[in-house]
This record gives C-alpha cells, sequence and structure tokens, in this order.
C-alpha cells in the first residue's frame, strides 16, 4: 500500500482476485479472465500490473489449489481462498481511496462496492464513511478551483461544474448508501 493506507494498483489486482474467491472457487484461467475482464473495464490493459501473479498468491499462502490438478499450474487447477487469504481480502477492503478523480481510483472504489457487503456491518459503514470523506476532499478541491477561476472565460468552467455536479451526485448516492447501512436494510445484497 501507498504511505497513506490507499491501494497500489497490483493491491487492486489482488483485491479483484481474492474476492471473486470469496464467492466460490474458480479454476486459475476462470479467475485470471474475470479478473482481467473486470479491472480492464475502468483501467485499461497494463501487463505489468496483471502479471502480477496468482501463482504469488498461492506462494503467500492466500489461495491454495485443490482437487486432481492441485499441483499443476494450467488453467484447469481449482483454486480457493484460505484463512490468510480472508483476512488480507479484509485488509485491502479496508484501505483508502484516493480522492484524486483517476481511472484507477474509479477501480478502486468499484471493487470496493463489488466486495464491501464480504466485511462486517460496522466495517461496511466505516467504508461507507471514508468513501463519503473522500468524495468531500473531491467536491471541496473542485469548488474551490472554481472559485479561483470564475472570472475566467472558455469553457474550462462549464466542464468544471459537471465535475462539480458528478461530484455530488456521488456524494449523494453514498450518503444513501451509508443510510440503508445504517438502518440495516441492505445486508447482503
Amino acid at each position: 500500500m501507498f504511505r497513506d493506507k490507499s491501494l497500489m494498483p497490483k493491491e487492486a489486482i489482488r483485491l479483484s482476485a481474492l474476492g471473486l474467491l470469496s464467492r466460490d472457487p474458480m479454476s486459475y484461467a476462470a479467475l485470471a479472465n474475470e479478473v482481467r475482464h473486470f479491472t480492464t473495464r475502468f483501467w485499461g490493459p497494463t501487463l505489468d500490473v496483471m502479471a502480477s501473479s496468482i501463482e504469488l498468491m498461492r506462494l503467500e499462502g492466500l489461495v491454495e489449489s485443490f482437487g486432481k490438478d492441485a499441483g499443476g499450474t494450467d488453467g484447469d487447477a481449482m483454486l480457493r481462498l484460505t484463512d490468510a487469504g480472508r483476512l488480507e481480502l479484509k485488509e485491502l477492503l479496508s484501505a483508502t481511496v484516493r480522492a484524486e478523480a483517476s481511472d484507477f481510483s474509479k477501480l478502486a472504489i468499484a471493487l470496493k462496492l463489488r466486495f464491501m457487503h464480504l466485511l462486517s456491518l460496522a466495517e461496511q459503514r466505516d467504508q461507507a464513511e471514508s468513501l463519503i470523506e473522500m468524495r468531500q476532499s473531491e467536491a471541496a478541491r473542485l469548488i474551490d478551483l472554481r472559485a479561483a477561476h470564475a472570472d475566467e472565460g472558455g469553457h474550462f468552467l462549464r466542464w468544471l461544474d459537471r465535475e462539480i455536479d458528478r461530484t455530488q451526485d456521488d456524494l449523494a448516492w453514498l450518503e444513501d448508501l451509508r443510510a440503508g447501512l445504517d438502518t440495516d436494510s441492505v445486508r447482503g445484497s
């Protein structure tokens, strides 16, 4: 993780793989394909990060092979999450997300929301609050930028207004999420 306890790209890939395996065991090939499919929709193909190996997670004891091809490294080998993998997943889900609006930040948020239900309700509330604080910081930064350039012409202010509106909309959605967690109405959905 970065110094601010936010996810690095290789950890986002790891979060995706561990989150998928928390549902059900998967073949090596199916896991690699699903991780690639989901992450590249947010953050383009990056082979150096994609190569952060499932095999390394196996060596670290986060996932294990089982079944007839347990020792194999071919695509048919079945993998499942270990207890150590569950602890790592929980730690990764608890990581912060950097406020800057980037494709990687969008991926990190999407992964958190995709697997956040795996945390306890109290931990889900903490994560929702963390995401709200991140979006509040982003809104404040954009509003400050807007104020600093209010006298300029051109298209920048229109674009900035759009970004502020989008951030405010995200913030409202996250506050609804938190409210739902506070009433315990979304548990497990």
